[in-house]
């Protein structure tokens, strides 16, 4: 080492509690402490971290670093694969018996058996050294540092990185728990409200007006299959489900708010007239998607001839995005007349049989009146609602499902009973019958 080892150690130290606090992600902070040890004389060429993290589909989160590649971020689902992996490696050991491993690759007489030898072998490392992280919380994540020097780490060299292991478990933890807030929050409200109440809206009432396309998605033929199915079947389908609708939503920019019971909601913000015009077209396309991917999850899924199908429906408007709630316990989400038609609307699709309804404002913002189903009176409004259906086959890329739309923007607008299916659905050649109407 270029300096002697105590003073590397105090500079190193008195950096990573200083500076290294600040580093907001492990790539940088593994980069910035890879740099400083070369610097120092540390003949370090490999460095990887293990954190398992609180995450619905990852187990495992490291950090890879090498001179030639900088530092990448792997993540590590649980598999019967890796779950066998990981019961062959020096991790198991860090995390079980919180203690270090040390492989001297050039004594090849006295190899472990653990799976990352090989690798290490074939890379050309001579030693490699696995340190223990210590959590305040009791568990331990892992470091790994590996070298190609000839003589491997001087005892010098392993003392300093078991000297910096604390200091920098404290950053690795500081970095895990914010990063798990954020997770938490995306993974349970979405992730624009979620970055708002990490933001620090988190009062009731806070929030603001925003303008959105706003979906409500409705299955139908659930009930039935909720009273003949098994609780672990019953479950699988709603995540079936509820994965296909999130899919399709997220895919055209929108975003899942909520999922009640068997019914999604669904936001496509917008900020001016052009964007206005796209989170409709978005949320029309993320509608035929929805209606696709429940049908094809009714083949697998049918139970005594049930047939499951979704009824979308949309309307856009200004909405209130924020939090309401108890004083105690809050909720972000939108509401407003806007939120409260569009689920009046998802009503209607049950009442006449159809999978998508539009209001008249998504009609209007796509500038296409065909398939008009009638005015409607709803429960909540005095007027009577005019709504339009867009054939799922007729929707195009770009949202729209009228060919001739001057000749869609003629369509008449009558006020029918809720029960009455209108003439203009034979003319798009949607025909509704209302025997295919679901009671629940």
């Amino acid at each position: 080492m270029t300096l002697s080892a105590p003073l590397v150690a105090a500079d190193l130290t008195a950096w990573l509690y200083g500076e290294g606090v600040r580093i907001a992600d492990g790539p940088t902070l593994v980069d910035a402490t890879a740099e400083r040890l070369r610097e120092a004389g540390v003949p370090v060429e490999r460095i990887m971290t293990g954190i398992t993290i609180l995450h619905p589909n990852v187990r495992t989160e490291a950090v890879i670093w090498t001179p030639e590649e900088g530092s990448s971020v792997q993540r590590y689902i649980e598999t019967e694969k890796s779950l066998k992996s990981y019961e062959n490696s020096p991790m198991q050991v860090i995390y079980t018996e919180k203690r270090s491993v040390r492989i001297r690759l050039t004594d090849t007489q006295n190899l472990p058996a653990y799976g990352i030898v090989e690798d290490l072998l074939e890379g050309g490392y001579t030693d490699y050294l696995a340190l223990p992280l210590p959590f305040s919380d009791g568990t331990t994540k892992g470091i790994t540092f590996a070298t190609r020097d000839p003589g491997g780490f001087l005892a010098s060299h392993v003392s300093l990185l078991e000297t910096l292991a604390p200091p920098f478990a404290l950053i690795c933890e500081l970095q895990t728990l914010k990063r798990m807030g954020k997770t938490l929050l995306d993974t349970y409200v979405g992730r624009r409200a979620g970055a708002r109440v990490l933001s620090g809206a988190i009062k009731r009432g806070d929030g603001e007006t925003i303008s959105a396309v706003v979906g409500f998605m409705d299955l139908r033929g659930f009930t039935h299959l909720s009273n003949v199915l098994p609780g672990d079947r019953l479950v699988a389908l709603l995540n079936d489900y509820f994965e296909a609708v999130d899919e399709a939503v997220e895919a055209r920019g929108g975003e899942v708010l909520k999922f009640i019971g068997d019914e999604v909601m669904a936001i496509f913000p917008h900020e001016c007239r052009q964007s206005e015009h796209e989170a409709a077209q978005n949320a029309l396309l993320a509608a035929r998607d929805v209606v696709e991917r429940v049908a094809a999850i009714s083949r697998d899924w049918r139970v005594e001839g049930e047939e499951l199908r979704v009824g979308v429906a949309l309307h856009a408007g200004d909405v209130f995005f924020g939090n309401v709630g108890a004083e105690t316990r809050l909720d972000f989400t939108v509401v407003g007349p806007v939120v409260n038609l569009a689920s009046r609307i998802a009503g209607l699709t049950r009442d006449l049989g159809q999978d998508i309804l539009v209001s008249e404002t998504i009609a209007d913002m796509m500038g296409c009146r065909c398939g008009f189903m009638g005015a409607h009176e709803v429960r909540g409004f005095d007027k009577p609602v005019s709504v339009f259906m867009p054939p799922i086959k007729a929707i195009g890329e770009d949202g729209s499902w009228c060919e001739d739309t001057s000749a869609g923007l003629l369509a008449p607008v009558s006020v029918l009973p809720s029960d009455t299916v209108p003439a203009a659905v034979l003319a798009a050649g949607e025909a509704a019958d209302p025997a295919e109407t679901d009671a629940r």
